[in-house]
């Protein structure tokens, strides 16, 4: 990991990363908000940048994600042990990178999952909500610098941070974890070698094309020989499971819910193949899938987080077999940071996967490389954080722990009936209905809490994200 490290620093000089401010490019105009911000002093969304503190050092770390799944790159930043505390090198001291900053959290619970507006072709919504989740950090909380924990808002709405950052004249960086799994993927790499890479990411993200554009631009700046080849999968419903999405997973369930969202069966891409259920090996336990027998045939309900990891992994992995490539899979890249959640489930079916026989044959085993792994961009987003705070002397000094504030979108309240659902959220209609623009805000930010996040949420990240789960606590319970 030391090495891996080295390299991305070297590389670092040679890289524009996310975490630059570049300038966008004609082929993605201004919205709309992006004006209202800098100019309209008549607008809701107005912030006068002229008074920003002009010394940041003490200000906190602004990072968002569409859900809960970005506390997975807090949670590297929060254990982040890469550096000497006491003199900035990059040398280890036991002592976490971070532990004197504090942190502002936000989940866009209420507008995710994110993956979905391109689907419904409302890209420039979601360029406005990631430009809103910016400005929380920024107008309600004084952030020193934003960190975008989420893949879909990386790469559809990155640049307009950038864009809005450079015109505010204040200096403060956006990072994005897409340039950073990219980098922790390539750099280990002989460059002379071919590799196949997988990019296992939400719709929205696949779409774009981000990491694929991103995995070959890299691979030029770095001087590769070698052949890349990249397979993308598109994880619907992966990030919603986790999550917790009454359309995609619901364990109350004991039959085929007709709001049901998720993987059906189906000949194209994406579907579920009854010829592929042994090697899907899914879990069937506690509802954990669904069978429902109709007049049109069999119905299939995938009702787990787990059994969506099996789905998506093994559908990437049955696409490259398909395309009769034979490099060996070297990484698949956990486009989304939902994903590590179920980074055990995703282990063993690589595991299941190396040793799958049909007819006495191994069937995926010769394409799955022998030192295969995921990659999950969070402890080079923390990296990047780091080195843009030291490198502008905004590292808090003074021997104090930082806390970490966390809170998530929910409803408005004066919203009409028709277009909440039973449990108050967002219809699916209304929430991908919305169009740019407008002076009103349909969700507001709450603080994090019981109230709103559920039990179960709250008990898988207290084991998967302790650190994060700890400082959220000791605040909440403040």
């Amino acid at each position: 990991m030391k090495n891996i490290i080295s390299c991305y620093i070297l590389a670092a000089l040679l890289i524009c990363t996310a975490s630059c401010n570049t300038k966008k490019t004609n082929e993605t105009p201004d919205i709309p908000i992006i004006s209202k911000i800098l100019s309209d002093a008549s607008s809701m969304f107005y912030m006068d940048f002229s008074k920003y503190p002009k010394e940041r050092k003490n200000l906190s770390i602004g990072i968002f994600d569409s859900g809960t799944g970005g506390l997975t790159v807090l949670e590297k930043i929060l254990a982040c042990d890469e550096y000497n505390n006491a003199t900035g090198e990059m040398q280890p001291d036991g002592i976490p990178d971070f532990i004197n900053e504090n942190f502002n959290y936000l989940g866009d619970i209420a507008n995710m999952p994110y993956g979905n507006y391109a689907n419904e072709n409302k890209n420039d919504y979601l360029r406005e909500l990631v430009i809103k989740d910016a400005l929380f950090l920024l107008k309600e909380k004084t952030s020193k610098i934003i960190v975008v924990a989420c893949n879909t808002a990386t790469a559809y709405g990155l640049a307009d941070i950038s864009n809005l950052l450079e015109k505010s004249g204040t200096g403060i960086r956006v990072i994005g974890v897409i340039n950073a799994g990219v980098n922790a993927t390539l750099l280990p790499l002989d460059r002379s070698q071919d590799y196949a890479i997988g990019v296992l990411a939400t719709p929205g993200t696949i779409a774009s094309d981000a990491y694929e554009r991103t995995i070959l631009k890299v691979k030029d700046e770095l001087a590769f020989t070698g052949k890349i080849t990249v397979i993308n999968q598109s994880g619907a419903g992966f990030a919603e499971s986790v999550d917790g999405e009454k359309n995609y997973v619901d364990r109350s369930l004991m039959s085929v819910c007709d709001s049901y969202r998720g993987p059906k069966i189906g000949e194209e891409e994406n579907s579920i193949n009854m010829q592929l259920m042994d090697v899907y090996n899914f879990d069937v336990t506690n509802n954990a899938l669904l069978a429902t027998q109709a007049k049109d045939g069999l119905h299939v309900q995938l009702n787990s987080s787990g059994n969506y990891a099996r789905f998506h992994l093994v559908s990437l992995i049955e696409k490259y077999r398909a395309s009769g490539n034979t490099t060996p899979l070297k990484r698949i890249i956990l486009g989304c940071t939902h994903y590590p959640y179920l980074l055990d489930t995703l282990n063993q079916v690589i595991y299941e996967l190396k040793n799958y026989t049909k007819d006495g044959q191994y069937v995926y085993k010769n394409l799955i490389a022998e030192d295969f792994e995921f990659i999950d961009p969070a402890l080079f987003t923390a990296k990047e954080c780091y080195e843009a705070l030291k490198n502008s002397n905004q590292l808090v000094s003074q021997p104090t722990q930082g806390s970490v504030y966390a809170y998530v979108s929910i409803s408005a309240p004066d919203l009409s009936a028709d277009k909440l659902t039973e449990d108050g959220s967002l219809t699916y209609d209304f929430k991908y209905g919305r169009t740019t623009g407008l002076e009103e805000n349909t969700t507001i930010v709450v603080p994090f809490s019981h109230k709103y996040v559920g039990d179960d949420v709250m008990l898988r990240l207290e084991k998967l994200v302790p650190h994060s789960f700890s400082a959220i606590k000791k605040t909440m319970e403040e």
